[in-house]
């Protein structure tokens, strides 16, 4: 599924496009604590994505 198909901020969806990740398949090659790491994306970004049935790398 691509990333802009699921409603995140406007600064979630800048950070993920700036880390060059566009589908949730690519999203789920990065740890949580990765993605936190980017500057706009957030705890809440994380818990839309689970919602969506996105599963995360294990640290």
């Amino acid at each position: 599924m691509k990333i802009t198909e699921i409603k995140l901020s406007a600064p979630a969806h800048s950070a993920l496009a700036e880390a060059d990740i566009t589908t949730t398949e690519q999203l789920s090659q990065y740890t949580e604590k990765e993605l936190l790491k980017l500057h706009g994306f957030g705890p809440k970004a994380i818990a839309i994505l689970k919602e969506k049935g996105v599963a995360f790398k294990e640290e």
